[in-house]
């Protein structure tokens, strides 16, 4: 590899290493580490600590990083719109299924439409962005839900008006959280002619970077073409594209 600076080569290790030692290390420990001599981690970490990236504590004199380095993720990570990152996937995954493809944010017990990709079928769904819909019998609403606290979604279930939209309607609570931990062990949910008779959507969580629920998408579709055996292949495409975004909002389940 070519254009390596090594002086930043070398202060990134130093970094990397004390970020996996949130006590911190001594210089021995950091030169044994990264194979340097010790002469070398110190005018390296003279000036990391020059620029605020390391500090020392004089009582054990180890080193360790400073939240200036999270500032900097920080700060990148705010700029990062979720539609804008979200677009293209919506719109890959639109073309691999067909199906119109949707992006939802939750506020309070409703989901909100943030984002579409419509498909070029001829039977369309009537879905318009700003379009508000019940959490507790929608694809997008129950995957979102599935990972939030019991509390949240206790609270979610008392402040909605629980009535059945369609024989198929989740209404008993302990029914609901049945379900929720179901979709919470597959990875996706799915609307089966709950909101809408006809109608049959497949839906997966959005997570930010601190691991947090944010969003969901979903695959929606006239259940004469959204099959069930349908929901077995789109439920693997929609796991895959939720992470893709989720991975881009610097998202990591390590």
């Amino acid at each position: 590899m070519k254009d390596i600076v090594q002086s930043v080569d070398r202060a990134l290790s130093i970094l990397e290493v004390l970020s996996e030692n949130s006590s911190g290390l001594g210089i021995t420990e950091i030169s044994k580490k990264i194979d340097l001599h010790k002469s070398t981690v110190h005018r390296l970490l003279s000036t990391l600590i020059y620029k605020d990236y390391v500090e020392q504590d004089h009582e054990t004199n180890k080193y360790r990083i400073t939240l200036k380095v999270l500032e900097l993720g920080n700060n990148r990570l705010k700029d990062l719109d979720i539609v804008t990152v979200s677009r293209p996937h919506l719109t890959e995954l639109m073309k691999k299924t067909n199906e119109v493809v949707h992006l939802v944010i939750l506020e309070k017990e409703e989901i909100v439409y943030i984002d579409k990709v419509e498909s070029e079928n001829t039977i369309r769904m009537h879905s318009t962005i700003g379009k508000r819909s019940p959490a507790y019998c929608t694809a997008v609403g129950k995957a979102i839900m599935s990972h939030m606290t019991m509390e949240e979604v206790l609270e979610i279930w008392n402040n909605s008006q629980i009535k059945e939209h369609t024989q198929y309607t989740i209404t008993g609570v302990d029914e609901m959280k049945e379900e929720l931990k179901k979709i919470r062990e597959r990875g996706y949910s799915v609307d089966d002619e709950e909101n809408e008779i006809g109608v049959r959507c497949v839906a997966a969580p959005i997570f930010n970077w601190k691991g947090d629920v944010i969003a969901a998408i979903s695959i929606s579709g006239p259940t004469m073409r959204v099959t069930k055996e349908k929901v077995e292949e789109f439920s693997i495409l929609i796991i895959e594209y939720a992470r893709r975004i989720s991975l881009e909002l610097g998202y990591n389940n390590k």
